[in-house]
């Protein structure tokens, strides 16, 4: 029911983020970079402060390299960090450790979350235009039309009222949006429980994160940055958090790792349950679901935080285009289009990561171990496991891109495009994104990429704050040329960007704010494509300039 106010509105916002957790922080920076008038509203009174995700992946890294705050997160990160099943007898049979950097960053990466959301809570700070409001409990909101009421409880009891455009609720797993809206949230529950005890100076002191398949109680022993370790162990049936909880207890799940029980420096310990589950919308008219609230995960593949600050990524660019009036409202239904299948994939995979770790039978335990054993004799597949090739990239087939015509055999369109470090005319190696920057990039290999432009399309691309950018070989950076104006050019200092560009017939890439692949073309089909692309992104058209009338004397 739609509820009139009886005052006038106390807060005014083009777009609310409600919850300062990671995803509600990350889009809230990306606004703010990009000018939008953003109110976060959290229900806690400061910050959550203890431990909850340790992994964060490089498209995460580069997602914070977007707003600008990767050179802050970066001394809160381990990077390079493996991930190492062990047998019940302590035989290594799975050594995930990737070492490719295909997008500028580590791919696996050990953090303390805390640490990062206050990184990314103070670059708020940097904003003008976006507020903070902790203490506060929505209890009512409505939408019309034109935006987004909601009601919330305050400091003391005090009723306030928030207007604004849109609702962006990142409300966490048990999200009061999404249950109001009446949205499913389907999957299932673990039925056994997990205890998570962190301890300061690390009495163990070895890198890495073992997962431990013991029958009897299956564990996880993690290096975290700042000397924390993290054991997390399975509850057993019929034990509560009380009982574990308990020193003796405690030190009885601490003799099983470590050689003096007593001699630990207990941070927390804290129990939760494992969950699998995908909302049944992520939109509903001018409210957007994101992170949590919209998709949960098992914690085995490190996946849910990092799904999260993708749905961040794919949607605050769309959020914003759509805000100023750049495109119009139907961009929004690209964000689910886009995020719901590969959110659903890494449920998946998390899923199967923790029955590797804790197979459901006994017998599954036995397989899992002769499986490992043979495949020391297939090094190929044994690879596509320690390479982490199992991981379901994100690859978009429809939304806010243009597939290729003609079709091109595996198409970049639709994939994250790679992030080299590059030369820049002033002579400094940095990576690509730095030169992006939060915007529409159009990247030609050897070519100006303007110069299939109509003047027309180049104003559009112009208005929309695209960055026209031409990768030259590093040695013709010390050639004299001519530069088209407004045309940024830079060195392919490792050959990674011509390597890319040689494995398809096409030499310009049209890339998105969250460094996905739109389009792609040649100098000859450039025009097309833009126009494609903007039909894609539902872009509303230039303003059409009106002619002077001349004065009569």
């Amino acid at each position: 029911m739609k509820t009139t106010p009886s005052h006038p509105t106390d807060h005014t916002a083009q777009v609310v983020v409600l919850g300062a957790g990671p995803v509600g922080l990350s889009i809230a920076n990306y606004l703010g970079q990009v000018g939008i008038d953003v109110l976060v509203v959290e229900k806690l009174d400061q910050l959550i402060d203890y431990p909850r995700a340790i992994g964060i992946d490089d498209e995460s890294l580069r997602a914070v390299q977007a707003l600008g705050l990767v050179d802050q997160v970066l001394p809160h990160t381990t990077p390079w960090h493996a991930m190492r099943f062990l047998t019940p007898k302590g035989r290594c049979f799975a050594d995930i450790q990737p070492m490719t950097d295909e997008f500028g960053w580590s791919r696996r990466n050990a953090f303390i979350q805390p640490q990062v959301d206050a990184v990314l809570f103070k670059g708020l700070q940097r904003f003008g235009n976006v507020r903070t409001l902790f203490s506060r409990d929505v209890t009512e909101f409505s939408q019309d039309a034109e935006g987004v009421t909601l009601y919330v409880d305050g400091p003391g009891g005090v009723r306030e009222s928030i207007r604004a455009g849109y609702l962006v609720a990142c409300d966490g797993g048990n999200s009061y949006i999404r249950r109001t809206l009446d949205i499913a949230f389907d999957g299932k529950t673990a039925p056994n429980q997990w205890i998570v005890v962190d301890i300061a100076n690390d009495p163990l002191g070895t890198p890495h994160v073992y997962m431990c398949c013991d029958p009897v109680r299956p564990y996880v022993s993690a290096a975290l940055p700042h000397g924390v370790r993290r054991f997390e162990f399975m509850v057993m049936p019929g034990e509560t958090e009380a009982e574990l909880s308990k020193p003796e207890n405690m030190r009885k799940l601490m003799a099983k790792v470590l050689p003096d029980p007593d001699n630990v420096e207990l941070i927390r310990s804290r129990v939760y349950t494992h969950n699998a589950r995908l909302a049944g919308e992520f939109r509903k008219q001018r409210i957007l679901l994101a992170g949590d609230a919209a998709h949960i995960m098992p914690v085995w593949q490190g996946q849910g935080y990092n799904s999260g600050m993708r749905d961040a990524s794919n949607l605050a660019w769309k959020l914003a285009l759509v805000v100023k009036g750049l495109a119009g409202d139907g961009l929004l239904d690209t964000y689910e289009q886009e995020r719901r299948d590969h959110a659903k994939a890494m449920i998946n995979l998390s899923v199967m990561a923790g029955h590797v770790l804790a197979p459901p039978k006994r017998w599954q335990g036995t397989l899992r171990d002769g499986i490992s054993w043979l495949l020391n004799y297939l090094p190929p597949v044994k690879r596509y496991f320690l390479e982490m090739r199992f991981k379901p990239m994100p690859q978009y087939t429809s939304g806010a891109l243009v597939a290729s015509a003609p079709a091109i055999a595996n198409s970049p369109v639709g994939r994250m495009f790679i992030q080299p470090k590059v030369l820049t005319d002033e002579g400094h190696h940095v990576l690509l994104d730095d030169v992006i920057g939060s915007n529409f990039a159009i990247i030609a290999w050897g070519s100006d990429p303007t110069w299939g432009l109509t003047a027309e399309q180049l104003a559009f691309w112009q208005r929309l704050g695209t960055r026209f950018i031409q990768v030259l070989p590093d040695v013709q950076m010390r050639a004299e040329r001519e530069v088209a104006e407004g045309v940024i050019r830079v060195g392919d200092s490792s050959g990674r960007l011509k390597e890319w560009f040689g494995r398809h017939p096409v030499s310009i890439a049209l890339i998105r704010p969250d460094r996905f692949v739109a389009a792609v073309a040649i100098p000859q089909t450039v025009g097309k494509a833009c126009d494609a692309l903007a039909h894609a992104l539902r872009a509303t058209p230039m303003p059409v300039a009106q002619p002077v009338a001349s004065k009569v004397a």
